[in-house]
């Protein structure tokens, strides 16, 4: 069989006079994202007192917010004006490539946030000489540089398969999607992309677990004053952690579970979780818990006037 060049997202088809309600409400959405983590990022890097590590992260998370979000939301707005609804091959890849690699990203800085409020809270008194921003660096780059390298042998297995099918049932590019659309033995990218589950969210999901009951045994040994600025600084990450937690095992769930009886409306609202939510409460989270960030955001907002 002759390789496919594209696919259809079939999920765009017969969306009548709607597709026009659900394009202001993407444009709305998309729009929020933006403004709202961009002055998370205007204020850590204007503002010298937040160049700090636990901000330096929050920032990263906003970074990863806009990388993710970027590959998404332009797309699928384009989609509901098209009457098409075709994306290529090499751009369906990419684009599930850039939204896998988010999630990735989301659970590795969750995981260094856990491990900076676990040294802050455990060694008070070192911890400016534990957590350099030299160390910070390296514990960004190392985390992140692996998955994406995986991700990307994942993408060009997926690449080489030829396909039987071009029709995906998702507004999105979903690699697990295509390979089930392959007409060869795709066991090898299997086994692969559950070792990339593993190692990108199995295992930063535990340390992430072990550093908060270990920072939960400090507390419940410390003052009442220091446990409530310690559950101060880490609500707001744990908030977030279990956002995005809920968003992929709801995608996960919907995308293997081929027999789940669910309304269309609602599946595709459960498996868009992880895209549109975090972006949007991550920022207004951590603008309205950390009163440095809230009170940089006002002052950039009332000079910009």
């Amino acid at each position: 069989m002759e390789n496919i060049t594209y696919f259809y997202l079939m999920l765009f088809e017969n969306l009548g006079h709607i597709r026009y309600a659900l394009f202001t409400l993407g444009f709305v959405l998309y729009s929020v994202v933006l403004i709202l983590n961009v002055l998370i990022i205007i204020a850590v890097c204007l503002e010298r007192t937040l160049h700090q590590p636990m901000y330096i992260l929050i920032s990263c998370m906003s970074i990863n917010s806009l990388y993710g979000t970027a590959a998404f939301f332009p797309r699928v707005l384009s989609d509901l004006l098209s009457d098409t609804n075709m994306i290529s091959t090499e751009a369906c890849i990419i684009q599930s490539f850039v939204i896998f690699s988010y999630i990735t990203n989301e659970f590795v800085i969750l995981m260094l946030m856990a491990f900076d409020r676990f040294v802050a809270i455990s060694k008070p008194l070192h911890y400016h000489n534990i957590i350099t921003l030299r160390v910070l660096a390296v514990l960004i780059f190392i985390p992140w540089i692996f998955p994406m390298l995986c991700i990307s042998v994942t993408g060009l297995l997926t690449a080489r398969l030829t396909m039987c099918g071009n029709k995906l049932w998702k507004v999105y590019c979903h690699n697990y999607e295509i390979v089930k659309l392959s007409c060869a033995n795709s066991l090898i990218i299997n086994v692969l992309g559950l070792f990339i589950l593993i190692i990108t969210a199995v295992i930063p999901l535990c340390l992430i677990l072990y550093s908060y009951i270990k920072i939960l045994i400090i507390c419940q040994r410390s003052s009442s004053q220091f446990r409530s600025k310690a559950y101060q600084t880490c609500i707001p990450h744990i908030v977030n952690l279990l956002n995005i937690s809920v968003g992929i095992i709801l995608e996960i769930t919907l995308s293997r579970l081929v027999n789940l009886e669910m309304p269309i409306g609602l599946s595709v609202i459960f498996s868009l979780e992880f895209l549109v939510v975090p972006p949007i409460l991550n920022p207004l989270v951590y603008a309205l818990n950390f009163t440095d960030i809230r009170k940089k955001i006002i002052c950039f907002i009332k000079v910009s006037r």
